[in-house]
């Protein structure tokens, strides 16, 4: 068996790793990886790994056949992702062999997991480790129990949901704040998949303010085909964004020179800068001549966290799913999906992925 792991202080490094299979306790199960995603968004949580605990979640294995001992292992982590697991073998007894998983999990052949709270719908993985991060990272659906649960749509979901989920958690945000008084948002990495799934949002919702993309040259085709945004600038640009209306941006990039130049540009009339994203980690620089009053780092869990105390499960999930269904169709217009064989597939395609040299209407699907 293999894990793919990263190493921490520089990205691009990577290996697959011999790892040995280990025996269930009691209250354990194990889960066979089937599918995940890999795309920019994975890229963010090695950026942020130290920052927002994301290497946290899986503990990098030694290499069984390594000649060195484990002194360098420290150095290594995974990189968490988006996937569908099958429970092969059970020692928990509400959880039997044969359920299918949606949630976080990691570029290998298996999982071993400790489930609590388990529901019909759900359980919360409670392994020693994992129990002071984020529930919203340790929640895992048993979509079996879905009324229209369909393996087809496998990878949508794993592709799309989680960062539909953000787009609509960034609207519900600025919604809840009528819109900071702003007459526009301006999104930044426009051709991500987060940022498309918010400009659909925005662009569906009568009291939003105009949706403005900021991308690439090389993107700029395909962000004005995909109908989510009423105007697209390319990062040469700038200056043609209207700066006399108010106007709030959301940041996917974190390439702060562009942010600082929008800063100075809109000047007073910037009224809130959320910043979600790092597709531009590698231009990522300190905040000098940033209006850091007005701006905020979001993270998505929190604002799940408060809005469903607000607002109640059932609620929060009718409007959330909502939203994401119709985000995704939108989205599956436009998308393509790549399937790569296992872990060597993966090998194949990460550099490009941390490198952004990825197509940006393609969604990389590893299958185990």
């Amino acid at each position: 068996m293999q894990e793919f792991q990263t190493h921490k202080s520089d990205f691009y490094k990577h290996r697959l790793v011999d790892i040995e299979a280990k025996s269930l306790a009691d209250g354990e199960v194990r889960a066979r990886i089937d599918r995940f995603a890999f795309t920019a968004n994975n890229i963010t949580y090695a950026v942020a790994g130290e920052l927002i605990s994301y290497w946290k979640f899986f503990c990098a294995t030694s290499d069984k056949n390594a000649q060195n001992g484990d002194e360098q292992t420290e150095q290594w982590g995974i990189i968490p992702v988006w996937g569908f697991a099958d429970i092969v073998e059970s020692k928990c007894n509400e959880l039997p062999e044969g359920e299918r998983l949606f949630g976080y999990f990691l570029p290998s052949q298996e999982l071993i997991m400790r489930p609590s709270k388990v529901s019909p719908t759900a359980f919360i993985e409670n392994s020693d480790h994992r129990t002071q991060l984020p529930i919203t990272y340790n929640l895992y659906r048993r979509v079996l129990a879905e009324a229209n649960y369909s393996r087809d749509h496998d990878n949508q979901r794993i592709l799309l949901h989680v960062l539909h989920l953000t787009a609509f958690c960034l609207q519900d945000k600025l919604q809840s704040n009528d819109w900071y008084g702003a007459e526009q948002v301006l999104i930044l990495s426009a051709s991500s998949k987060t940022s498309s799934g918010l400009a659909y949002g925005l662009s569906a919702t009568k009291d939003a303010p105009q949706t403005i993309g900021l991308t690439s040259q090389n993107n700029f085709d395909l962000v004005r085909s995909m109908d989510a945004y009423q105007k697209v600038y390319t990062y040469n640009e700038l200056e043609s964004v209207d700066d006399s209306r108010p106007t709030i941006i959301i940041d996917m990039s974190g390439n702060t020179q562009l942010m600082r130049q929008l800063h100075e540009h809109l000047g007073d009339n910037m009224r809130f800068t959320y910043n979600v994203g790092l597709t531009h980690w590698q231009q990522a620089r300190t905040n000098e001549g940033l209006m850091e009053e007005r701006s905020e780092q979001f993270f998505a869990p929190s604002h799940i966290q408060q809005r469903i105390k607000k607002l109640g499960h059932q609620q929060w999930e009718e409007r959330s799913l909502a939203y994401v269904r119709h985000s995704i169709r939108k989205t599956g217009e436009w998308l393509k999906i790549k399937e790569l064989n296992g872990l060597e597939g993966l090998k194949l395609v990460y550099e490009d992925v941390c490198a952004g040299r990825n197509k940006a209407n393609e969604g990389i699907i590893i299958k185990m």
